[in-house]
């Protein structure tokens, strides 16, 4: 059983999927693009240095901030609030402090994308920069919400035929490392020498190529994460 199955289901937490938190984070982006676009526009009308420079400031510092003030004091971006979204503090259950929505901006930059390939192993459907601010981002309101756009938390139970843990995760760190060589030596053997000594050297198809690996780097490492932790990859599975 879940730890909030006896609760009444407008009070049960859910957890947003990927595909809703990636909409959330692609409106942010816009709305920097807007930004950012809006900032050039009026310097290049006013045409003046020492304004460039102020405005320049200004914008930078706000992009900065954009996430961590509105996360520690409203719960949410505009992305998130645009797309139902909130982000919970795990301990108090309300926002997160100004010095965690940093951290978990500062992860998230670090990392990107593969911030979130560990969703499927985990009980809240947490990404990296979740887990290690001790956060989970939520649907804001239930009433607005369709089940596609959540899951519930998952039950961890002590199943005896699961390998152990450490062994789960060893064999999950060496199918990333297999999925890293393996895509990268075909990368190397379809690429030009040229492009593979310097990006900027690449032709339109090798760049498309390099994004799609990049792509199905992600889609795999998260298929090797899921699986591995469900104890179905080769090397720890579970016992029938």
């Amino acid at each position: 059983m879940s730890a909030h199955s006896d609760a009444p289901a407008a009070t049960v937490p859910r957890y947003a999927r990927f595909s809703r938190r990636f909409r959330g984070i692609m409106l942010d982006w816009m709305i920097a693009m807007v930004i950012i676009f809006g900032a050039v526009a009026l310097a290049s009308v006013v045409q003046n240095d020492n304004f460039s420079r102020v405005l320049g400031v200004l914008v930078i510092a706000g992009l900065l901030l954009y996430e961590p003030v509105l996360v520690s004091f409203t719960g949410s971006t505009l992305g998130h609030y645009f797309t139902n979204l909130r982000v919970v503090d795990e301990r108090s259950g309300g926002n997160v402090s100004f010095l965690k929505a940093c951290a978990r901006v500062a992860i998230k930059s670090v990392l990107g994308l593969y911030s979130f390939v560990i969703l499927a192993a985990t009980r809240r459907n947490q990404a990296v920069h979740d887990l290690l601010t001790k956060s989970t981002v939520q649907i804001r309101d239930m009433t607005k919400a369709s089940p596609g756009q959540y899951v519930s938390e998952r039950n961890d139970p002590a199943d005896t035929n699961l390998p152990p843990r450490w062994r789960r995760v060893a064999v999950i760190c060496v199918y990333i490392v297999l999925i890293f060589v393996v895509i990268g030596l075909i990368a190397i053997g379809l690429m030009s020498d040229a492009c593979v000594r310097n990006a900027s050297n690449c032709s339109a198809i090798e760049r498309i190529f390099n994004t799609a690996a990049g792509v199905l780097v992600l889609l795999l490492i998260a298929l090797a994460i899921g699986r591995g932790w469900k104890g179905r990859l080769y090397g720890a599975r579970k016992a029938r």
